[in-house]
């Protein structure tokens, strides 16, 4: 297949699924990249991530491990001992920013694209509903890929491309059921594998979403407000 390839970063949530999604209707043969980092639900967002490579018809795809996340820890997705906030968004920079994690996610990705030969990188960053992590805006993202493209060799080319950065999570959910994406095999919360909690930021995000968007969330939770 002569195709043009893309890699996308698929944690398994519904941001990046819906990503990869648009990465294939874009015409792209899909290369999807999938981050252990010791995150509390690495599991269950590795069990998301294979299901949506199926749903997807993904060949080709990695499983990369980073272990350090949780040598450095100073986040409650990678600290045990922090706990996940669920009371609502927090003011500043959340304690779930994981350090400079979408920098490190798109190196890694650029090496996966320079070997696979690929032109473009999906990342489903979201600026209006990242509850102010740095490292989801669109000036980070392009100054990223100015590095990215003057750190690799001259025939590598790669756009990243970030179709949800200025949408809201009401449009993605209208988005995702327009374009019939599994979203019941998405996995959001920040605390749980069994259940989703409801509580914590991501779940919260989620489940107003779907509200907003008319739509019911199909996974399970333990709590909804």
């Amino acid at each position: 297949m002569g195709s043009k390839k893309a890699i996308c970063i698929l944690s398994g949530g519904m941001d990046s699924t819906l990503a990869s999604y648009m990465a294939k209707n874009d015409g792209y043969e899909i290369i999807a990249v999938h981050f252990n980092y010791g995150q509390r639900t690495e599991h269950k967002e590795l069990e998301a991530f294979r299901t949506i490579c199926k749903d997807l018809n993904v060949e080709n795809k990695y499983e990369i491990n980073i272990p350090f996340f949780t040598d450095i820890g100073a986040s409650a997705l990678t600290d045990d001992s922090i706990e996940i906030p669920t009371n609502g968004i927090e003011d500043g920079v959340p304690i779930t920013y994981v350090p400079f994690r979408n920098g490190i996610f798109l190196s890694i990705a650029t090496a996966v694209a320079e070997k696979e030969k690929a032109t473009a990188l999906y990342i489903g960053v979201v600026e209006e509903d990242s509850s102010g992590y740095p490292d989801c805006t669109d000036t980070f993202i392009n100054k990223m890929q100015n590095a990215m493209n003057q750190g690799t060799k001259k025939e590598t080319k790669l756009e990243i491309i970030t179709p949800l950065v200025h949408l809201t999570k009401q449009q993605i959910v209208t988005k995702s059921i327009q374009m019939d994406v599994p979203l019941q095999h998405t996995w959001s919360c920040y605390k749980n594998e069994q259940k989703a909690c409801g509580v914590c930021d991501s779940c919260r995000l989620r489940l107003n979403g779907f509200k907003l968007a008319g739509q019911i969330d199909k996974i399970e939770y333990e709590i909804i407000n």
